[in-house]
């Protein structure tokens, strides 16, 4: 019984490493794209700031199943998952804080719990 205790303790935390390990890829894609939106927002040339958001788009979707894959490993990153899952629904400017706060989790090694503000995401447009 102890050594099976122990080997479930052992490969929760594999599967925990593995998960943090696919969280901060994804994290770096979720930066990547933060970067590229902030850039968009700056640029005059509305071509260029068009093609930063095709791309910080483009970023985020990558980010996606990364996060996917380690939300199945790994409970506790089933919130960032669910964060990336909404790009295809709300804007990214909705999304910049919880995608802020998350990866900072994921850059402390997943240790800590941000304090996240009080937030209500926008009601689904009715289907008319």
């Amino acid at each position: 019984m102890a050594v099976t205790l122990g080997l479930s303790v052992g490969l929760a935390g594999c599967a925990d490493s593995a998960a943090l390990g696919l969280v901060q890829q994804a994290c770096h894609h979720v930066k990547i794209s933060l970067t590229l939106y902030r850039e968009s927002e700056h640029q005059a040339n509305a071509q260029v700031a068009s093609s930063d958001l095709a791309k910080a788009q483009a970023e985020l979707q990558t980010a996606s199943p990364l996060a996917a894959e380690a939300a199945g490993q790994a409970p506790q990153w089933q919130a960032l998952m669910a964060t990336l899952a909404e790009n295809s629904r709300l804007p990214e400017s909705d999304l910049v804080q919880a995608l802020q706060q998350q990866c900072a989790v994921a850059q402390t090694g997943g240790t800590t719990v941000p304090t996240l503000p009080d937030t209500t995401l926008p009601a689904p447009p009715s289907g008319g």
